[in-house]
């Protein structure tokens, strides 16, 4: 990832939701058209890992502040 993309995340976090749904509508309306090559299983398989991996951490994170289960079971085992 470059670093004016990185800047260009690091912002879009401060945005208000409203603001974050206003950029959404736009970088959609811009790409539409874009000729995008098809993911492979592969890129849709590692891309989904990622995400799943990041959820299962951030629900980890909730529930060790929380301590509202003591069961050790995780969104994503």
């Amino acid at each position: 990832m470059t670093a004016i993309v990185q800047e260009l995340l690091d912002t879009f976090d401060r945005l208000t939701d409203s603001e974050r749904s206003d950029l959404l509508l736009e970088i959609l309306k811009r790409t539409i058209h874009l000729d995008f090559p098809p993911l492979s299983d592969e890129d849709l398989v590692l891309n989904a890992e990622g995400i799943f991996l990041e959820l299962d951490d951030s629900y980890r994170k909730n529930q060790s502040s929380s301590n509202s289960t003591s069961s050790g079971e995780y969104l994503f085992p």
